[in-house]
């Protein structure tokens, strides 16, 4: 029991020591710039449009190419993985009735989202949180439906303190966006600090739920997953110095953003992952990069995944509502789709591995259940057949 309990308190001192860390960080590189620091102390941050200035082909081409560097040999991957025969089907349930009700309210908050009839305008301005409570709440039916498990009915005390950790979650990126300025909300109303920490922390605390939803339906998708069970194997054989290497590297990354935030504003979305991931190889627990060394690739990808579908349908549902936010991206801001540059897009890969391992460090029990996972939840496939090509 002491050993638990200690683990427990380290584990909580390590989160405070990364939300200094990520405070002060920026600071230090706004006051190494010369810079007043105080103008970014304002509380509640609230972020206002900046010009995003002229684009810059030479850095989107190069962006470009380097995303589709990364992300060829995973969709060929993909696309080419064969199709495997289930060798028998595991029982699926049906779909609860708590699922309906979503996708009704769903449809009503959308339409009214998206609408603007006379006397909704005080509605409208906050449809964002009872829109994804929907989403999520239809997502876990979907996971229900084919595994007969998903977090709402199986951890429902987890279930709902991922909300109020998701929204801790997501006033951290705010804050870190008071130095890049990468997006601002409108209509850009004077609220009280009350009433923007209030509403702001509602709607930051879908956030966690939504990416974990869409992660667990996703390990559910054998095609989506079997593909990379076994793919090229990396090995990490110091991972004590990986920690300190990504530590060092996140906390450059953290002075970076107040150093220089037109150009490096893309590490705001990568600093946070190696930073939690560096708690995790220091206190030398498993992380998502462990299974590298068998060549599972699935808890790097699938939480990568479940951000970026999840990133689609924020900007989706974003694009038409009242209150919503847009973006202002130095040297990038070009080919929109909705409201997001096209290669803002790839900001989500990162942010949903980072999702995933903020809920590991807090929950651990979630992390342990996903370890001794051998199969998927769906299928027991035939992987001989997958391999033998390799």
């Amino acid at each position: 029991m002491h050993a638990l309990i200690t683990y427990s308190h380290m584990r909580y001192l390590h989160l405070l020591l990364l939300l200094i860390a990520v405070v002060g960080l920026p600071l230090f590189g706004i006051w190494l710039s010369g810079s007043s620091i105080w103008p970014f102390l304002h509380f509640p941050p609230r972020p206002m449009y900046v010009d995003p200035g002229e684009v810059s082909w030479i850095l989107f081409n190069t962006t470009a190419f380097g995303i589709v560097l990364v992300m060829t040999p995973l969709l060929w991957r993909l696309i080419t993985f064969p199709r495997l025969s289930p060798l028998k089907k595991a029982p699926t349930g049906s779909f609860p009735i708590w699922g309906w009700y979503a996708i009704a309210t769903l449809a009503i908050v959308w339409l009214a989202a998206w609408t603007r009839w006379p006397g909704l305008a005080g509605v409208q301005l906050h449809t964002f949180t009872p829109l994804w409570l929907s989403y999520i709440v239809l997502i876990n039916a979907l996971t229900l439906m084919r595994t007969r498990r998903c977090l709402l009915v199986d951890q429902p005390k987890i279930f709902v303190s991922l909300f109020p950790v998701s929204a801790l979650f997501w006033w951290v990126f705010e804050y870190l966006n008071r130095f890049v300025q990468n997006w601002y909300y409108l209509p850009n109303e004077e609220v009280s600090a009350f009433a923007y920490v209030f509403f702001g922390s509602l709607s930051f605390s879908i956030v966690l739920p939504a990416v974990y939803g869409t992660y667990e339906f996703l390990l559910s998708l054998g095609r989506m997953t079997e593909p990379f069970r076994h793919w090229w194997k990396i090995s990490l054989r110091n991972e004590s110095q990986l920690g300190w290497l990504f530590l060092l590297t996140a906390s450059l990354g953290f002075i970076s953003i107040g150093l220089w935030p037109r150009v490096l504003y893309p590490l705001l979305w990568i600093s946070p992952l190696l930073f939690l991931l560096a708690l995790q190889l220091l206190q030398g627990h498993a992380t998502i990069l462990r299974n590298l060394e068998h060549g599972d690739w699935r808890p790097i990808i699938v939480p990568a995944m479940g951000g970026l579908i999840c990133g689609v349908l924020w900007e989706l549902w974003n694009s038409s509502s009242l209150a919503h936010w847009e973006y202002a991206i130095p040297y990038l801001h070009v080919f929109e789709v909705f409201e997001m540059p096209i290669l803002g897009y790839a900001g989500y890969l990162p942010f949903g591995m980072a999702c995933i391992v903020c809920i590991h460090i807090t929950f651990p029990a979630l992390q342990r259940e996903q370890k001794h996972e051998t199969v998927s939840a769906v299928e027991c496939l035939d992987l001989k057949v997958g391999w033998q090509g390799l």
